[in-house]
């Protein structure tokens, strides 16, 4: 069973995507409420599809597969983390363009992670309704950071900075929580 602490930490670190991506988007002038809506939603409707997907998914494969000890978990949640680091290293601080099919791209791309996850910690909840709540819980704290990303923006005026930080802190958290799972098996 995972703690109210560890899923609210996952749930932060796995919404920083979508934060430091809704940051860039809030600095354009173009952009306005409806959109930043759509954003939102997005955003935290993918979260919460693809951690209860991984979720789900991981629970068949440790059900009917084999089962994926704590250690496997953890190694790969450092992973997802490192690639955060990564891709946070890459991005530089670049904004990504910005039309109406950008809602679902960039909304499924801020939540791949969520997926594996989801695999692998969430995958040890056997009770659906508690799966269902703290997949949702998730999808709401990314509906609540990509809202506070917005508001921020509106003071900010170089992007660049905490969008690369943004994804070096959710890296890092990932990082934490799967040396945690490891150490704590």
């Amino acid at each position: 069973m995972i703690t109210f602490y560890s899923l609210f930490m996952i749930a932060l670190a796995l919404s920083l995507d979508a934060f430091g991506v809704a940051l860039c988007i809030g600095l354009n002038g173009k952009v306005n409420l409806n959109n930043k809506m759509a954003f939102v939603f997005s955003f935290g409707f993918f979260q919460f599809l693809f951690s209860l997907l991984g979720a789900y998914g991981g629970f068949l494969f440790n059900t009917y597969i084999a089962s994926v000890p704590s250690i496997i978990g953890g190694i790969l949640i450092i992973a997802v983390g490192g690639m955060m680091v990564k891709e946070g290293y890459e991005n530089k601080g670049e904004c990504p363009l910005i039309n109406p099919k950008m809602y679902v791209v960039l909304g499924v791309s801020v939540s791949i992670d969520a997926m594996v996850v989801g695999f692998t910690a969430l995958s040890r909840i056997n009770t659906t309704l508690i799966l269902l709540q703290d997949t949702l819980f998730i999808g709401v704290i990314t509906c609540i950071m990509t809202v506070i990303a917005f508001i921020t923006a509106r003071y900010l005026k170089r992007i660049e900075i905490v969008g690369k930080y943004a994804d070096y802190i959710g890296g890092i958290i990932l990082i934490i929580f799967g040396l945690k799972m490891i150490l704590g098996s």
